[in-house]
Parts: C-alpha cells; sequence; structure tokens
C-alpha cells in the first residue's frame, strides 16, 4: 500500500542559516540566505578533504597526581586540567541492527528536502551518502545494511569496507561509479556534490531523496525516522529511535558521574584541520560539536565566544577561547602533522590546550555521525576526555 507523508518540514528543511548546512554544500537555496551560501562555500573547501599524512611522535598522555580510574564518581578520578599529554578516543564498534533481514513495506512516496516527491518502490540496492556517515549507520541500523551497494569516504563501518568506493578527491561523488552499482533508491543529502550528479541519477530514473543536513544529538531520532519512512521500515525506525534514546539517556547519566561539577568544567574547542595550509577552522554553534562537546560535561568555547558556524582558527580566534582541550578528527590530526605539527600553527602553542598538548582525536567518520551510535561516540570521548588511560 502506497503511503504519501513528508519527511516533516521540522526535520528536513534547509532553514536556519548557514551553521544548519554543517560541513556540505548548498545548492537550490532562497535569496534571503546569501549568508548562508558563503558560509557554505567556505565548508565545501573545509571538506574537500586531502591525504593523510603519519602524525608527528607524541608522548603518552600523562596526569600530573592520581592515575585515571577506569570506573567510579568524578571524585576518583583527577582534575582532568591537569592531564597533560594527547589521547585518542576509542573507535567504536559497529551499529548493532534493530532485526535481521526485514521486508520493507513499498511503495512509499516521500516529499524530501528540496521539496521533490519522490516515490520508493525498490530498496533491494541502496546508496547511503552523506558527509557523516549517518545515513548509512541507519540503514544498518534498520537492518539492511546488506542492501548497501557502495559506500563514501566517510562511512567508517567495517561492514562496509569491502564495498566499491563512489566519492573521489575526498568527498565528492562520482557518477559513472554509482551508476555502475545499479542502485534502485539513493539516500543522500547536500553536503555532498556535486549537485550535478545528484540530478543526473534522478534523470536516469534513479530515485533520489534528499535529507536534512543538519546533525545534532536533537535530530537523532528524526532522522532515524525519516530514513525509516523512506525504505518502508516504519515501526522499526520508532523501535531504533527507542533503543537509542534509551542509550542516550544511559550514556549521559554514567559521563555525568565522571564529569566534574559546571564550575571545573573543561573547556574544549573543535578543530577542523586538513593539512599544512589555510584549512583550519573552529567549529561553533551548529556545526554539531557544540552539541557534542556539551553532552560530554564540557563548554564549547566557540560557542561560548558567540562564534557560530566555522571560523577561521587565527591565533587571535584561538587566545581568545584559550581552551583546556582541543578536540579534533583523527586522519585530520595526521594530516597536519599529528600534535607536533598542530603545535606550529600560529597561536596553538600558547593557549593552555597547546601549552599541556591536550588534543583529542577521534575517528573522521564517527565524532560527527550523530546516528544511532552516537551513545558509543560520547561514552568513547568521555573516557578520553576524564580517564585516558581507559580510552585505549
Amino acid at each position: 500500500m502506497s503511503s504519501t507523508a513528508p519527511l516533516s518540514t521540522a526535520h528536513l528543511s534547509t532553514e536556519g542559516g548557514a551553521a544548519r548546512a554543517a560541513l556540505g554544500r548548498a545548492r537550490g537555496v532562497r535569496p534571503r540566505r546569501a549568508v548562508a551560501l558563503a558560509a557554505l562555500a567556505t565548508a565545501t573547501v573545509l571538506l574537500a578533504g586531502c591525504a593523510a599524512s603519519a602524525p608527528a611522535a607524541s608522548p603518552t598522555t600523562t596526569v600530573t597526581g592520581t592515575p585515571p580510574a577506569t570506573s567510579g564518581p568524578s571524585d576518583a578520578l583527577p582534575d582532568p586540567r591537569a592531564i597533560t599529554g594527547p589521547s585518542t578516543a576509542t573507535s567504536i564498534p559497529d551499529i548493532e541492527p534493530i532485526a535481521r533481514s526485514p521486508k520493507p513495506s513499498l511503495p512509499v512516496t516521500v516529499t524530501d528536502a528540496t521539496g521533490t516527491r519522490v516515490t520508493v518502490t525498490d530498496a533491494s540496492r541502496i546508496l547511503a551518502l552523506d558527509i557523516y556517515g549517518t545515513l548509512a549507520e541507519t540503514v544498518v541500523g534498520l537492518g539492511l545494511g546488506d542492501r548497501l551497494v557502495g559506500r563514501g569516504s566517510s562511512n567508517a563501518l567495517g561492514s562496509m569496507a569491502a564495498l566499491p568506493l563512489v566519492t573521489r578527491n575526498g568527498h565528492e561523488l562520482n557518477g559513472e561509479a554509482i551508476l555502475a552499482l545499479r542502485p534502485t533508491l539513493v539516500l543522500t543529502d547536500t553536503t555532498l556534490g556535486p549537485r550535478e550528479v545528484q540530478d543526473q541519477l534522478r534523470v536516469s530514473g534513479v530515485p533520489v531523496v534528499f535529507f536534512d543536513p543538519k546533525r545534532s544529538i536533537d535530530t537523532i531520532g528524526a532522522q532515524i525516522e525519516t530514513v525509516a519512512h523512506t525504505v518502508g521500515l516504519d515501526a522499526l525506525g520508532r523501535r531504533l529511535v527507542e533503543r537509542t534514546d534509551a542509550e542516550l539517556a544511559s550514556a549521559k547519566a554514567d559521563i555525568a558521574a565522571i564529569a566534574p561539577a559546571a564550575d571545573r568544567a573543561l573547556r574544549v574547542a573543535f578543530l577542523y584541520v586538513r593539512g599544512r595550509a589555510g584549512v583550519f577552522f573552529l567549529f561553533g554553534k551548529g556545526y554539531g560539536a557544540d552539541a557534542l562537546i556539551s553532552a560530554v560535561g564540557a563548554v564549547d568555547v566557540a560557542t561560548a565566544a558567540g562564534i557560530t558556524g566555522a571560523r577561521p582558527a587565527s591565533s587571535e580566534a584561538l587566545l581568545a577561547t584559550n581552551p583546556d582541550v582541543f578536540l579534533t578528527m583523527t586522519d585530520g590530526l595526521a594530516s597536519t602533522g599529528g600534535v607536533d605539527g598542530l603545535l606550529e600553527r600560529p597561536g596553538v602553542a600558547d593557549t593552555l590546550a597547546g601549552q599541556h598538548r591536550r588534543v583529542v582525536d577521534m575517528a573522521d567518520g564517527q565524532v560527527l555521525s550523530f546516528g544511532p551510535s552516537t551513545p558509543a561516540v560520547l561514552r568513547s570521548l568521555a573516557d578520553a576526555l576524564y580517564r585516558p588511560g581507559a580510552a585505549g
């Protein structure tokens, strides 16, 4: 039985300013969003990507005072501001499917984020492509991982490692590679492009459904439900949301037990870095990192300083925010020469985080994914921040 339902404008609207486009490129935006277009052009440059180089050697994380505990209340742990040296958040396992080999109820007709009505009749060969890896992770969480036929460079799931790559030059869609896989459904958003490729797929007869590019903890449930509806698994979508919500509540409660009180909270800055040249940004309000940092009991210094979206991480901006910890992506850190290379950038070594070499990194395809695995991401980051000996 066919159903017709919009993918909730509250969830799929492209409104909300440049920050809501997170890390992608936007097209077809109304004139009143000229400012957003400019910021999104910057985001396209940010995420062009580059080959990661091996990180420079860095000293092991150390603690001045009591060694980090593996469990127990925050009083049993050292003051996190006394911890020195870098740490890497443990890579998290693949998401556990909510069901095995479910049968989608199709056809389904949806109105996607671009306002286009799309009828989905076949979900046997799926491509789920966005810069965060969220859409593919959600498909796997719904139990349709065996129907994914390709991957993008952001897809960090082990179950997808052997699938053909359909992006190039970082996050650029390869139309020929996509068509060669004969997809029956493409799930995507405006964080990947060029848009001409997605339009070409539609002209060729492939159903292409666009989703809201906004990512944060608050959008996880809505994103799961819209993906589930698109592939004809509404009931499983609700179950996956319920499970994720419960896991989020549990993770936040456990993190609250090890995080310091608000007046001693770590001050954290999320840095987006690629290579040794000009791609170096502070992520502020609306880019997802603010929600991530808050959820692990820390203060996002960029948001606290009134920064919205992405701002060049100049020495002035770094000194003005002066974080205790830098949070960044693993491949990005490697591409700039590791911690030593990061410290060579103007202003970095003059911050508290730089003086203490306090840099926490996490896998690119996980840290800002904001999907069903977010509870595990939060736990891993909290360990890296508050008890790095338990973070691997």
